[in-house]
């Protein structure tokens, strides 16, 4: 049985010329899993030391380094030389085009910036914010579903689905599926079972780099590469390329963790 893709309306609610899409309401859905998820580590994981500003403060600078990291991260590793002979077009969000290896460099700038007003070891931070952060991806890869875009590679696989938008009829893998079930669902899953007693600093979070750089890598197999760069060296994605330094620094971290190496 060959699926085809179900063609959602991408706008959620209309309203007269006017309409909320479901890819804000995915985003929106993340930052109120993060809120909820990061009340209950602090009332539960006692460890952190955690108050519930900082946890606003701390969604309020993630949300900016995801925004601003995501666009400029898009800008640099996937079309730098078009956005350098249209710098204009950098603002176009509305066009698309976010990176999620680019927001996630933004996190950290704008966790070191979280640190200034709440100091403390800015690992310790990361390790607290680790764990909320599946519950944005898996909402994320939904969004690139319901929208029907970042399809996956043409396939056989009885899991294959036909992507209407890509205008070619071939079952292809619906990758976003895949990267929901993985970088959201298993990826929550390890982090929250993992964070449920205390870990030395810095050991959580190279779980996530760990984690999140393998699911990806791996998915990337499956996933269409973009038209305007194809496959680089190796046969590799520019998306496998941006992973396997988080999975080789991820190792580095858990280790120098257990070695207790970082502050407490």
């Amino acid at each position: 049985m060959i699926f085809t893709h179900p063609q959602f309306d991408p706008i959620a609610v209309h309203l007269g010329s006017f309409g909320i899409h479901w890819y804000g309401l995915m985003y929106l859905t993340g930052f109120l899993g993060f809120l909820l998820l990061g009340r209950h580590q602090i009332k539960h994981k006692l460890w952190f030391s955690w108050t519930e500003a900082m946890l606003d403060d701390a969604l309020f600078y993630g949300a900016m380094g995801v925004i601003l990291g995501g666009r400029l991260g898009y800008v640099v590793f996937y079309q730098a030389s078009h956005f350098i002979h249209n710098p204009l077009e950098i603002l176009a969000v509305w066009q698309g085009g976010m990176s999620f290896h680019g927001g996630f460099l933004g996190v950290l700038v704008a966790m070191f910036l979280f640190n200034k007003k709440y100091p403390q070891p800015w690992l310790k931070t990361m390790d607290f914010v680790a764990p909320l952060v599946p519950i944005g991806l898996g909402a994320g890869r939904m969004g690139n579903f319901i929208n029907g875009e970042l399809w996956g590679r043409v396939t056989d696989s009885p899991l294959g689905m036909i992507f209407p938008q890509a205008a070619d009829n071939l079952v292809r893998h619906p990758s976003q599926l895949y990267e929901f079930s993985l970088e959201g669902v298993v990826l929550f899953i390890l982090l929250w079972w993992f964070s449920n007693k205390q870990r030395p600093t810095g050991a959580i979070s190279a779980l996530f780099l760990i984690g999140y750089g393998s699911f990806r890598y791996l998915v990337e197999f499956t996933r269409q590469p973009d038209d305007f760069l194809g496959l680089l060296e190796l046969g590799l994605s520019m998306g496998q390329w941006l992973s396997l330094p988080m999975v080789l620094i991820g190792i580095w971290v858990l280790r120098a963790a257990y070695q207790q190496r970082f502050k407490h």
